[in-house]
């Protein structure tokens, strides 16, 4: 399946060389499916998923020799691998997660050992900056081996941390916040959740950084006509990973509600995203509502889309409403179809009122099926509005929402930390920081 955090750290890399700092890109557990060019090409990919899975399962296998753990990387079993396990739910999870987050201390330590053998064969890089806080762990080792700074990015942990059995979530919460403490910065997508991982974790303000998500413009149009933002025919539009967590069948009631109105005439509904094996049944019992009350015919599924005909998706849209409900940590879909020239109706929940405010290029509405269809309903009746949302949000994204914006904006937290380093170490560093 296309991870949208993938996504955002492929061209986050892409963007931090365009600003001229060499940044190498690890891929960890499996190999990166992309809907743009890879970054990470020629890198070898570390803890591989299939190596990570028998540590954790067997004491025999963590002594297993070097042949066969080499063996079992192999990228074309790592996909087969990946395919098969389709259906992992963080529920299932939680001996594994806290495993990987004791790092050193944990049963994937050899998985640890080989990355940083591995770095210590390449130029010192001037800085680490791990993906996401699932990745905790590997930060007291890293520190200690290379004597670099490490840098966490937050991408949503939250989520998948509180679905974790109760058996271990507490300890893997605690873990984290223990290890937090380890690295020299956090970095927050959004105000809103660095706010609120700073209070889970127990952090001070000063170890928290709030730096927006970006995306990649290109392909996007550079200006909008009053006809890209009003179409004859309307669309109501989705756009994520097609799961309750994303609020697709909160959606659907909405859209059976407009339907049953019928103060929109001929409302079309397009669902697009992310549809892997554990998705199917979700979808299919859509599918049921829809067939039910007579609509099927007028929406249309669109699964895992290239990046081209997720372009022509968003082109092919009038309003967009993605109402996740457990928290968004910050939601690319939102900037991704504000740079379309396609407003938004969002809940009034997690990210979604700051990014709304921050842009101009939608609203929020009360976080319920009523709410969504209400708010869709009066937009879609105001054709100066839906034009003036779509104009402010298209603005907005391009000025403070590309990954050029973003690349700056870390490259900024990295520098940051690079001169606190330096003044601790009485070292002053004058050449181009590698990343």
């Amino acid at each position: 399946m296309y991870c949208g955090n993938c996504f955002r750290d492929n061209a986050l890399v892409g963007a931090l060389r365009e600003l001229g700092h060499p940044t190498l890109m690890i891929p960890l557990y499996l190999p990166l499916t992309l809907d743009e060019a890879d970054n990470s090409i020629g890198t070898p990919a570390f803890f591989n998923g299939i190596n990570v899975y028998l540590e954790q399962k067997s004491v025999l296998f963590r002594k297993a020799p070097h042949w066969l753990h080499k063996a079992l990387a192999s990228p074309t079993l790592l996909k087969w691998a990946a395919g098969r396990a389709a259906n992992t739910r963080a529920a299932d999870l939680g001996e594994i997660t806290l495993s990987v987050l004791r790092g050193e201390e944990g049963n994937q330590v050899r998985e640890l050992e080989e990355l940083i053998a591995w770095l210590q064969t390449q130029s010192k890089p001037d800085i680490i900056c791990l993906s996401n806080a699932l990745l905790i762990g590997l930060v007291r080792r890293m520190k200690a081996a290379l004597r670099v700074p490490v840098i966490c990015m937050l991408q949503g942990e939250d989520t998948f941390l509180d679905a974790l059995p109760q058996s271990h979530r507490e300890l893997c919460w605690k873990t984290v916040a223990a290890r937090a403490t380890e690295a020299d910065l956090l970095i927050a997508p959004s105000r809103y959740y660095g706010d609120l991982m700073r209070r889970r974790l127990g952090l001070r303000a000063e170890n928290m950084r709030v730096v927006y998500n970006g995306i990649n413009l290109e392909g996007y149009p550079r200006a909008i006509t009053p006809r890209q933002a009003k179409a004859e025919t309307p669309v109501l539009g989705f756009f994520a990973r097609m799961c309750p967590e994303k609020g697709l069948d909160l959606l659907v009631s909405a859209y059976l509600l407009l339907r049953k109105r019928n103060r929109i005439p001929n409302l079309k509904l397009r669902v697009g995203g992310g549809c892997g094996p554990s998705d199917q049944d979700f979808v299919e019992g859509q599918r049921r509502k829809l067939k039910a009350a007579g609509v099927l015919g007028d929406v249309d599924f669109c699964p895992n889309l290239s990046r081209q005909d997720k372009l022509a998706f968003f082109r092919s849209l009038t309003v967009l409403s993605t109402p996740a409900l457990y928290g968004e940590a910050f939601g690319l879909y939102v900037v991704e179809a504000m740079a379309a020239g396609i407003p938004v109706v969002q809940p009034r929940h997690a990210a979604f009122p700051e990014l709304v405010e921050a842009t101009g290029g939608g609203v929020i509405c009360d976080p319920t099926a009523e709410g969504l269809a209400q708010s869709v309903e009066q937009l879609l009746q105001d054709p100066i509005a839906l034009g003036s949302f779509a104009e402010a949000g298209h603005k907005a994204v391009f000025k403070d929402f590309s990954m050029e914006r973003m690349a700056e904006g870390v490259a900024q937290v990295f520098q940051e930390v690079l001169g606190a380093s330096c003044q601790n170490s009485s070292r002053i560093r004058t050449h181009d920081h590698e990343l």
